[in-house]
């Protein structure tokens, strides 16, 4: 449902002085031609603007329905094209007046987004915190974002490219082992004495208990798995030695 336009400044400001003028300009201008539904807000503050700036208006009330119209959708783009297109019917010095306060209010310094944060938008999960607990038996950085703590307890372990864990060993005397599901960029799952497997989204792994093996990105590439721990009878893991860097980089060349 579309908001309403509610507008008060006539009152606040001439209430008293001309309640006739604070009328017009609250209910009427912003309460009715405002609100009127054949033309959509944005494309009315596209209007307005133009307008104020043909007329040569370049005071508080532009810089308030130039910020109306930013609000209301208008990117710094489209402003820039829209001054410019108007510039060429309404003259040269009023696209210079008007590009003055435009510029101060889509002025806009946007962050440069890290490398996490940018792998962060590409993928569905969160990578959640450093995992400072299981530090020493990663190589590289890895964070770990809880997905589920009831029933199956499922992580999401994200690591930055070059980041693997050490040989391990999942134990049970029945049952028992880990589930993988990729859900971001690219790695690898190895077991002792096998080839590497190649991990990127939609990549299912099922690691068999009692089986040494590890797992983390490529060099090249950020890389994230759900882990899944199957249920069994006295499960525990064994951490091992770390991946050779010989060892790693076959399945890097």
């Amino acid at each position: 449902m579309k908001k309403k336009i509610v507008q008060t400044a006539g009152r606040e400001q001439l209430g008293a002085f001309s309640p006739m003028f604070a009328h017009l300009n609250d209910d009427v201008l912003f309460g009715e031609v405002w609100n009127e539904e054949a033309i959509d807000t944005k494309t009315k503050c596209i209007i307005t603007v133009v307008s104020l700036m043909a007329s040569g208006v370049t005071d508080s009330s532009l810089g308030f329905h130039l910020q109306n119209a930013k609000n209301n959708g208008v990117t710094k783009e489209e402003i820039a094209a829209i001054i410019t297109h108007a510039t060429m019917y309404v003259g040269w010095p009023k696209g210079w007046a008007v590009f003055r306060m435009a510029k101060e209010i889509w002025d806009e310094k946007t962050p440069e987004l890290s490398e996490k944060d940018q792998y962060q938008n590409t993928i569905f999960f969160p990578i959640g915190q450093p995992n400072d607990a299981f530090a020493q038996y990663f190589v590289g950085q890895s964070y770990l974002a809880p997905v589920s703590s009831q029933q199956v307890p499922i992580f999401n372990v994200t690591f930055e490219p070059g980041c693997r864990n050490n040989w391990h060993i999942h134990h049970a005397d029945q049952g028992g082992g880990q589930m993988l599901i990729c859900v971001g960029g690219r790695g690898f799952y190895q077991e002792w004495g096998k080839d590497a497997v190649e991990m990127t989204p939609g990549t299912v792994i099922h690691i068999p208990a009692n089986v040494k093996h590890w797992h983390g990105a490529a060099a090249d590439s950020w890389f994230s798995h759900l882990a899944i721990d199957v249920a069994g009878e006295n499960t525990s893991n064994e951490w091992l030695e770390a991946v050779s860097e010989e060892e790693y980089g076959k399945w890097n060349a």
